[in-house]
Formats: C-alpha cells, sequence, structure tokens
C-alpha cells in the first residue's frame, strides 16, 4: 500500500476500487442535499479540481465589464433655448456647447451658446463664440452689437468701436445701435460725440428708455446735474419698475438742492429692489431733509417728451418721410 500527497484528491491503497465508490456515493448525497437546501447551481468547475472565481462586483464610479456605456445624450436647440429662457444660463451654456459641436456651421447656435456665455459671466467663451458666428454671417447686427458689449466688459473699447461701427453701417437707422455707439464713446472718452449719439438714438425712438438713462448718468458724470433731470424724470416715467433709473433720478435731484424729492426717487428704486444698497445708503443720508424749492418730476418728463417728439419730426423731414405741413405740434 502507498499513499500519494496529502493534497491529492483521492486516497490510492489497495482498496482503490472501493474507495472511489464509497466517494461516488458521498458525492452524490452531498448533490442531492445541496437540492434539498434550495442551492440552485453547482459551480462545474469545482469537481474538476479548477479554483472557483467569485464574479467580481461593480463599485460605485465602476462599470461592469459585461456592461456597455450608453450613448451622450443628444441636446436639442429647444432643450438649450428652454434652459436660456429660464435664466438657467450656465445649464444653457454647456447645451449650446453641445449644440454648435453637432451643428458647427449654425451661426445662430453659435450666437446662442454666446449670449448664454455672456449671461453666465464667462466672457471670453461669449466673444470666442461671437466672433465664430460672425465668421458664418457678418452681417448680423445683433451678434455685433452683443460681441461689442462683451468687449466693452472686458474693457476693450478699442476693439469693441470696430465691431459698433460694423453695425451701424448695417443698420444706421437702428436706435440700439446708435446707443451702443454712445457708450462706446463714452468708454473711450469722447463725451460729446457720445451726448450726439444718445440723442440721435431718441430722434429715431423717443421711448427709448435706456438712452434716457445713460445720457442722464453721462451728464451727471459731467457735473450737469441740472441737464440731467429732464431725460432721467422721463424714464422713470417710462420704467417705473427699473430701480436703477429711479436711483440715478435721485442723484440729480439731490445733486440740484432737492433732497425730498431726491428720497421719494430713493424709496421708488427700493421699492423695485428692497436689496438695491446705493438707494438705501442715499435715503439714510438724506431722510427727513426739506427741498428748498420745489420740483415737478411730472412736469420735466412731459417737457423732455415734447424736445425728443421735436427732434424726432425734425429727423423725419429731413429723409423727407413727413411734409413741414402735416407736422402738428406735440399735445401738452
Amino acid at each position: 500500500m502507498y499513499r500519494t500527497d496529502r493534497y491529492s484528491q483521492i486516497e490510492h491503497t489497495d482498496r482503490g476500487p472501493i474507495l472511489v465508490t464509497l466517494s461516488a456515493v458521498a458525492i452524490l448525497a452531498i448533490a442531492i442535499a445541496c437540492v434539498a437546501r434550495g442551492d440552485k447551481k453547482v459551480d462545474s468547475t469545482a469537481s474538476s479540481g479548477a479554483p472557483v472565481v467569485a464574479p467580481k462586483l461593480a463599485v460605485a464610479g465602476e462599470v461592469a465589464d459585461s456592461q456597455q456605456t450608453s450613448a451622450p445624450q443628444v441636446v436639442t436647440f429647444a432643450q438649450a433655448q428652454s434652459a436660456y429662457d429660464t435664466r438657467h444660463y450656465r445649464e444653457a451654456t454647456e447645451s449650446f456647447d453641445a449644440y454648435v459641436q453637432r451643428h458647427p456651421g449654425n451661426p445662430f447656435g453659435l450666437y446662442m451658446l454666446g449670449l448664454s456665455s455672456w449671461k453666465s459671466g464667462d466672457l471670453t467663451r461669449a466673444r470666442d463664440a461671437f466672433e465664430r458666428s460672425l465668421a458664418i454671417d457678418s452681417t448680423n447686427v445683433k451678434t455685433l452689437l452683443n460681441l461689442g458689449r462683451v468687449m466693452l466688459d472686458q474693457r476693450k473699447p478699442n476693439d469693441a468701436i470696430v465691431r459698433v461701427d460694423a453695425a451701424l453701417a448695417l443698420d444706421s437707422g437702428s436706435a440700439e445701435v446708435r446707443r451702443m455707439v454712445a457708450r462706446v464713446q463714452t468708454a473711450l472718452g469722447q463725451r460729446d460725440s457720445a451726448e450726439a449719439s444718445y440723442r440721435v438714438a431718441l430722434s429715431i425712438d423717443p421711448s427709448d428708455s435706456w438712452s434716457m438713462n445713460n445720457l442722464g448718468v453721462l451728464l451727471i458724470d459731467e457735473g450737469r446735474y441740472e441737464d440731467a433731470l429732464p431725460p432721467l424724470a422721463r424714464a422713470v416715467e417710462l420704467r417705473p419698475g427699473a430701480p436703477a433709473f429711479a436711483n440715478n433720478l435721485g442723484v440729480a435731484l439731490e445733486r440740484t438742492g432737492h433732497p425730498g424729492a431726491a428720497a421719494e426717487a430713493y424709496r421708488g428704486a427700493l421699492a423695485a429692489d428692497s436689496t438695491y444698497s446705493k438707494a438705501s445708503r442715499s435715503l439714510t443720508r438724506i431722510e427727513g431733509r426739506i427741498d428748498d424749492t420745489p420740483i415737478d418730476v411730472g412736469t420735466l418728463a412731459a417737457s423732455f417728451n415734447e424736445q425728443l417728439e421735436s427732434a424726432r419730426q425734425t429727423r423725419l423731414m429731413a429723409k423727407g418721410v413727413v411734409k413741414p405741413d402735416s407736422v402738428k405740434p406735440p399735445q401738452r
């Protein structure tokens, strides 16, 4: 009789056949017992001596080998536009970026990428998107104007004037274009030209409240507080819910010696936006003071409106659109 190494599966003796038979019976009994316990499967490698390897379990952030990664979701223009319309500008930026990767030749997709990036504060990305859009369509006035705005935010007025002048060459009859020309001229220190451009914008559109506000701010910066009152009064009349307009009117009123009226303007700014810190500080400074000389802000607004209507009629007559006999005096 002899024995093999103790790690062998079967001991070899002179009673080998009996042992093998008994071993077979034992294995059969174990199998039956496993079934009785409810074991669903017996690995076929267990009886061959091959090692049994447990299946690898996927952990967080890991994909099992047998799984395939799903394809990235395709973002439509409408989905990206919806994010922009609901003011989720960062989401809109990423969505329009995904869109233009699939549609690189669509200038409007690039335009919206630029607009979303600008609104989310990414000026570099916005400028790149607008310039790529213009490389496809150099005649889009809105793209030129918004690129100019981005360049102003980057404090690069010399770059901005090139784009804004291109927009002016395409649409000289637009109040918005004239207003942007005035903004860039202001940034370049060309104040007289800027004032003239704002007044041209207002002769085109007498309801352009932003041009009125910007003109008023320009005049305040020059120390011409009395001149700033009429355009700011009219801007607030047109847009009573604009806190910046009301605050600027308050500044002009305060500087012209009308603290009581200024306080009312500051309250109007805070009514529109209770967090407007400039108006809050100014109101605290002059609260309770009374005007030495009353002032009628409504009359100032009406007077400025008459000037604008007169300038508009003059402009139309110069273009031959309106005959002098058909011009009616403005209604008081």
